[in-house]
């Protein structure tokens, strides 16, 4: 399968889920629903990007594909950030913050490689 409809269909996977049970997200990234009340809303803001992002970069073609790749690497570059200094700053553990953060690398590096792919 194409790297980038893999990314895509996994985006949509993963804020679908976000989406409809953020409990359930909330126990897949392996964070503490009790102690953050605010995490059913904060999931469902992030599912609903993550679907938007997935299903637009399907649907686009060309150029406008390209650019949405480009698009979707600096988002999970953000997102690498963030579990990055989430765990630099012990608002999580370690271990949950490699687990935030190695995941977001890979996708980097997997529309790294269908971007180029799609020349």
């Amino acid at each position: 399968m194409n790297p980038v409809n893999g990314l895509a269909l996994g985006r949509i996977a993963v804020g679908a889920t976000a989406l409809a049970s953020p409990s359930l997200a909330a126990k897949l990234f392996r964070l503490d629903l009790a102690r953050n009340p605010q995490l059913p809303y904060m999931s469902r803001l992030f599912g609903s990007r993550e679907i938007a992002l997935g299903a637009i970069t399907l649907l686009a073609r060309g150029t406008a594909r390209r650019k949405l790749i480009a698009l979707g690497m600096a988002v999970d570059g953000a997102d690498a950030y963030a579990g990055y200094d989430a765990m630099r700053s012990g608002s999580v553990p370690q271990s949950v913050g490699f687990f935030l953060t190695a995941p977001a690398l890979g996708a980097v590096a997997a529309g790294a490689v269908g971007l180029v792919a799609e020349r």
